[in-house]
């Protein structure tokens, strides 16, 4: 597997759905009132912190793409192994990635930062479900 055979629009489709996913997960309907006073800002706070929107929004597509490059990757790799990859299996290769890699490794951050569970488990869940749209995506196109 290597990056000649990668299909670069189902990547940058994937990375597109994680943009949805993360819009609707973190919209004001759904976990993003809940979240940020978790992380403890209130309603005046504005997010991005000192940096601007538009690069904020920038580096978050940036690791959108990055993820999808890897997880197109691993699914090439099941491939050429021989296995049959469809959107049932995509999508679980990206449950096991989000839950093997995203969950494990920023649990620590954030229970030693002092935020807690429950914003990891928000963000991770939100990771988690992009994730998995994008191995569907992946397992199906790729």
């Amino acid at each position: 597997m290597d990056f000649t055979t990668v299909n670069w629009f189902a990547v940058v489709a994937s990375t597109i759905a994680a943009f949805v996913v993360g819009s609707i997960w973190f919209g004001p309907k759904t976990f993003y009132p809940i979240w940020w006073k978790a992380i403890g800002r209130s309603p005046e706070d504005k997010p991005g912190g000192s940096s601007s929107m538009a690069v904020t929004f920038g580096l978050i597509g940036v690791a959108a793409f990055v993820q999808a490059v890897v997880l197109a990757l691993i699914i090439g790799v099941l491939r050429d192994s021989g296995t049959e990859v469809g959107l049932v299996l995509g999508a679980v290769t990206g449950l096991i990635v989000g839950v093997g890699f995203s969950a494990t490794t920023s649990l620590g951050h954030r229970l030693m930062g002092g935020q807690g569970f429950v914003v990891w488990a928000i963000e991770v869940g939100g990771d988690i479900a992009a994730l998995v749209v994008m191995g569907g995506i992946l397992g199906v196109w790729q």
